[in-house]
């Protein structure tokens, strides 16, 4: 269909009120990245598990966090020999993304603070972009219904690989160890095409953690590195 015949999609539907089916659109397209989550969380479980978290605190920490980035952080911050509150600033530094994502996605979400509070939960990287419209508006239904989708395929996956547990030399036979630094890789080749500034960023953060690793372990250095994200509250100079 052409733009001219199109409907134009708003926030939960379409401009003439009606739904659009959004919830099972969302779900749709949550499965496709379920699966990705899935073998991220396996990939989590059976690390967490091997540094020596328990049987229980990995499940949880996927069910209250939920979020690779940040909980993949806390098990790197921690096996590179960190403190307790460097695993948890590193996660916290990391979550910090989703507080601009939340605000932008507010105007899209119904009902009181508290509904809306827990429809903001849903706010993930992936629902996050695929609910994305444009302009600043966001189709709140496909974006509930994308993360319904991943929720629980990420807990499946982290307790999966926390009770399987594979040894170092089956997960490497797999790729499972190299799943979630290849995600993210194409995720910053993606965005490095399109931004000059994410360039700066990347080229500048590398350069930090190369320097920091020489005197910090792996966790710390990860959490100066960031710091080169900072980048992102420059405005840049109008014409």
């Amino acid at each position: 269909m052409d733009a001219a015949t199109t409907p134009e999609i708003v926030a939960g539907g379409t401009a003439n009120g009606k739904a659009d089916g959004g919830y099972r659109a969302g779900v749709r397209l949550g499965v496709g990245l379920a699966a990705n989550s899935f073998l991220l969380a396996v990939t989590f479980g059976a690390t967490a598990r091997q540094a020596g978290w328990g049987v229980v605190a990995p499940v949880v920490a996927s069910m209250t966090v939920f979020s690779g980035s940040a909980q993949f952080a806390l098990a790197a911050a921690l096996a590179g020999g960190g403190s307790a509150w460097l695993a948890v600033a590193s996660a916290t530094v990391i979550n910090l993304r989703f507080l601009p994502m939340a605000l932008a996605v507010t105007p899209a979400l119904r009902g009181g603070r508290l509904r809306r509070a827990l429809e903001g939960q849903s706010v993930m990287d992936g629902s996050w972009a695929a609910a994305h419209l444009g302009g600043g508006r966001f189709d709140r239904s496909l974006l509930i219904g994308a993360t319904l989708a991943q929720w629980p395929a990420w807990v499946a996956g982290t307790a999966l690989g926390m009770l399987v547990a594979p040894p170092a030399a089956l997960e490497q036979a797999l790729g499972l160890d190299v799943v979630f630094p290849a995600f993210f890789a194409l995720l910053l080749l993606d965005e490095l095409r399109t931004s000059a500034r994410a360039r700066v960023a990347g080229v500048l953060g590398g350069a930090l953690t190369a320097a920091l690793l020489l005197v910090l372990p792996v966790g710390p250095a990860l959490l100066g590195g960031s710091a080169s994200a900072l980048i992102g509250l420059v405005r840049p100079a109008r014409r």
